[in-house]
């Protein structure tokens, strides 16, 4: 089991990053996450983890790509639920990176 270090609290991450419990996700481990990705979050990252994490209470599960795009269009608008803006955001790995910063289950069509 690997830990994630969160102002002094030993927080469980699976090999790849993501939390082992759901419930221990916060803004503070949003932001080591983050830290750990070499990703310093802008308000416009903690958009699409405040709408990540409203997808998987609406639907218990993180979305890929397309679904991601699309919910986020339908929440923000078409200049933020776009693959050109995710992917400027979340290094490429829009749905993989925001699902595990915003401390969901990684996707499952993801690799």
């Amino acid at each position: 089991m690997n830990t994630l270090n969160v102002n002094g609290t030993q927080v469980a991450v699976d090999q790849e990053g993501f939390l082992l419990d759901l419930n221990d996700w916060s803004e503070p481990v949003a932001a080591a996450l983050a830290h750990a990705e070499d990703i310093s979050l802008q308000p416009e990252h903690w958009e699409i983890i405040k709408i990540l994490r409203e997808f998987y209470q609406e639907f218990q599960l993180s979305p890929a790509t397309r679904p991601l795009i699309k919910y986020t269009a339908l929440k923000l608008g078409p200049d933020k639920g776009n693959s050109m803006h995710l992917n400027r955001l979340f290094k490429g790995t829009p749905a993989k990176l925001a699902a595990k910063l915003a401390g969901l289950p990684k996707p499952s069509n993801c690799i």
